[in-house]
């Protein structure tokens, strides 16, 4: 489903067709190890869930470039054995896949240079594609540079998205696209690739994005349900 011309909705990732490139985000690797520590006793399974969605997605788009918009592993400051394993595992079968991998820093990604140069994948604060003024960043925070000023649409991600749907007691988290505007640019927020947590109801709970810190009542919501989209509307039709 295109959410913007030349930009389809494939999964919990987003295709910009005339770049050939893909953008995913908020992956957390390493998040079950974190749990863990805390006395949370989860099985490590996402990963492979996470391999399994990125196979589907690659086998519907013709992608030549990944970019990573933030938040590859979960720990703030230091890197666990887990992290090293799966982000290290994760480059690999993405570099077998496209030609290149971008990697946008996200609030977590601290201290991923370490696992970042032994792929030499390069570290970059944002990734904008100048023909088509398309401005990719994390979304913790707000841009000031030139090529932000001029980008004509912005991709963020950073509050990993969500809307709750009820059924007479039964309450159900799906994770979601939104669209809407940030002054005069068109904003689109990511949902997480990350199976561990459903995601935040930003109809229900304050956003962390200062993107996202304003009336979001007339942003639209794309729902994704494996890889089945739902065009749910403006988000104040689901108040």
């Amino acid at each position: 489903m295109d959410i913007l011309s030349g930009v389809e909705i494939h999964g919990l990732g987003l295709y910009l067709r005339g770049q050939r490139t893909l953008v995913i985000a908020d992956l957390h690797l390493g998040y079950e190890e974190e749990l863990m520590r805390f006395g949370y006793l989860v099985p490590r399974f996402q990963y492979n869930e996470i391999i399994e969605h990125m196979e589907k997605i690659l086998s519907e788009v013709d992608a030549e470039k990944v970019v990573i918009n933030g938040d590859l592993k979960h720990e703030f400051g230091r890197i666990s054995e887990q992290e090293w394993t799966e982000v290290l595992n994760f480059l690999d079968f993405l570099s077998e896949r496209v030609e290149e991998i971008i990697l946008v820093r996200g609030n977590h990604d601290t201290i991923i240079g370490p696992i970042a140069s032994k792929r030499k994948v390069k570290i970059q604060e944002k990734y904008f594609i100048g023909e088509d003024g398309v401005y990719i960043t994390h979304g913790h925070e707000i841009p000031s540079d030139n090529d932000f000023k001029k980008s004509r649409v912005v991709v963020i991600a950073h509050d990993h998205p969500a809307i709750s749907l009820r059924e007479e007691i039964r309450v159900e988290k799906v994770k979601c696209f939104l669209k809407g505007n940030w002054g005069d640019k068109i904003l689109i927020q990511m949902p997480s690739l990350n199976f561990v947590t459903e995601g935040t109801d930003l109809t229900k709970e304050k956003p962390l994005s200062p993107f996202m810190d304003q009336d979001l009542d007339e942003f639209e919501a794309y729902g994704v349900e494996g890889f089945k989209v739902f065009y749910f509307g403006r988000i104040t039709g689901l108040l």
